[in-house]
């Protein structure tokens, strides 16, 4: 940037538990900070204090909607910009949109960074509020084309400013799977009903008739995770999954080098990053189609996709790759290719533009409002 924000505030969530948005919020903050920027940081997730007022639906929501809003008063007073790290729902009501009205009320430019696969459904049903908020921004940010169409849709112009992948942090895979071997499956998501993880269970019964010492490891936290051991359980294949809990950012690394294909089962998705995170590791990833993904991948080049729900095609798929060893090495190698885009070096450029092009706009109309 030719005139540098020297302080910006930075508003999301973070982690624990670690996931998408919470990932991403972390990273751009420290990759901000090595460009020099000053951030401020106001996070839309802190502990509950005290702790059991988290156990209380309504109640949760009041004890950490009041500190977020005097944080973010206090914060918005001192910095220059604000980023606000937005999601679907009341993520949206309690934290994003208030983020935006007071910038707008202090007179900063305020940048909405929207994520998130459930945009279509909330945007039909709250398009007009959104819309009104949105109207106090100086840019819509979206990381990728699904989201882009999704708001056009509504009337809403955005620009595509992808996800970041920190190459550096994913040491590639440096063979197919040796044939005879044991092969192990990682689903690395939370386990909550939109990523349907029982899809991955169901996978990993299925494959296991053909592939029979396969495993399947399940990394993530979240409120199914009795109801999935359960069905582990019930498919006879307990002893053959390893539900490992939530895992910091830090630690996935391990988890790819073990893996010899990614599952993702979702049932809605705009870019995970454990897709991308699969793709700098080398590792074929297997995956519905739904929402952003065959945006982010493309079916028998980058990866394989299959229809949501469909145990039986994400279980031929996964065989596929496994006994196909020419087919796991172009697909593999294609994905190293193609998310060389998603690191800082590419972003970098386009998210700064966005910065600088915001605050030139806002301090130039503020600027002919004086004279």
């Amino acid at each position: 940037m030719s005139s540098p924000v020297l302080r910006i505030g930075l508003a999301g969530p973070l982690p624990p538990p670690s996931g998408g948005i919470a990932n991403q919020t972390l990273q751009l903050a420290a990759l901000l900070r090595a460009e020099g920027f000053l951030v401020e940081m106001v996070q839309f997730n802190p502990p509950y204090r005290p702790a059991w007022t988290g156990r209380i639906r309504f109640l949760r929501a009041v004890v950490r909607l009041l500190p977020y809003l005097v944080q973010l008063w206090r914060t918005v007073a001192k910095v220059q910009m604000l980023h606000v790290m937005a999601n679907s729902g009341w993520s949206w009501h309690l934290f994003a949109a208030p983020a935006v009205w007071v910038a707008h009320l202090r007179g900063i430019p305020v940048i909405v960074n929207y994520r998130g696969g459930e945009a279509a459904a909330f945007l039909d049903k709250a398009a007009a509020v959104v819309r009104f908020t949105m109207k106090r921004t100086d840019a819509l940010i979206v990381p990728s084309g699904f989201l882009e169409g999704i708001f056009a849709r509504h009337g809403m112009g955005s620009r595509v400013i992808p996800n970041v992948v920190d190459i550096a942090r994913f040491p590639q895979r440096s063979t197919v799977p040796a044939a005879g071997r044991a092969p192990c499956l990682l689903a690395a998501r939370n386990l909550e009903a939109i990523y349907d993880n029982a899809t991955a269970l169901r996978t990993l019964a299925l494959l296991r008739r053909t592939h029979p010492g396969a495993t399947l490891l399940i990394a993530g936290s979240g409120p199914q995770r009795r109801q999935l051991e359960a069905l582990a359980a019930e498919l006879g294949i307990a002893q053959a999954v390893t539900f490992t809990g939530a895992v910091a950012h830090h630690g996935m690394a391990a988890l790819y080098k073990k893996a010899d294909v990614v599952l993702n089962c979702s049932l809605a998705d705009n870019m995970p990053n454990s897709l991308l995170e699969a793709m700098a590791s080398g590792v074929p990833v297997v995956s519905s189609a739904v929402g952003g993904v065959p945006f982010l991948v493309q079916h028998e080049r980058t990866a394989l996709l299959v229809p949501p729900q469909s145990p039986v095609a994400m279980a031929q798929a996964v065989a596929r790759l496994l006994d196909d060893a020419a087919l796991y090495g172009a697909i593999r190698q294609a994905a190293l290719r193609d998310v060389q885009q998603y690191t800082w070096a590419g972003i970098r450029p386009r998210l700064l533009d966005v910065y600088e092009r915001a605050v030139a706009a806002r301090y130039a109309a503020a600027a002919a409002d004086v004279s």
